[in-house]
């Protein structure tokens, strides 16, 4: 197995305050990008942790972590388009792994379009397993639906500290 990227630097908890700076960037890093609405609800939920990586200023990937119970769910992660293909992604999750755990999260949870096959290659990577599948989760442009594909991983109960 080899080894994850590091981050090129600290996740940030993002604010009311990014969500222009967020907005532009789901715009670019997202076919079905979420409403400018919806970002700022999702800035604003307190159930809801919203990371952010900042390269020169520029965001450059972002995470939207759920807590329940027992478990997160991991409910959106994207890369800038011009920072793709570094590893990024994969060292943002797995310090989200090591984060929720820390928080008590016994499982993290997540669903990927069964066509987002390199999403499901990082998953699989990073220990997840597929449990099941939604039919007709997601829609799609031309009116048809996509399957989700339901994928958890356990977290470990003995993270240290940051």
């Amino acid at each position: 197995m080899t080894a994850t990227p590091s981050l090129p630097a600290s996740p940030r908890l993002l604010g009311a305050g990014d969500l222009a700076s967020w907005a532009r960037f789901e715009a670019l890093a997202n076919d079905d990008a979420w409403s400018t609405t919806l970002l700022g609800s999702a800035l604003s939920d307190d159930t809801l942790e919203v990371w952010g990586v900042f390269e020169a200023a520029e965001l450059h990937a972002v995470a939207v972590v759920a807590y329940l119970p027992f478990d997160a769910e991991l409910q959106s992660i994207s890369v800038h388009p011009h920072a793709r293909r570094r590893g990024l992604a994969a060292a943002l999750l797995a310090w989200l792994l090591a984060r929720t755990a820390r928080r008590g999260a016994e499982r993290m949870l997540l669903e990927v379009r069964a066509s987002n096959q390199a999403a499901q290659r990082l998953y699989h990577k990073l220990g997840f397993a597929e449990d099941g599948r939604r039919r007709g989760y997601y829609r799609c442009d031309d009116g048809g639906s996509e399957e989700a594909v339901l994928m958890s991983r356990a977290l470990p109960a003995d993270v240290p500290a940051e």
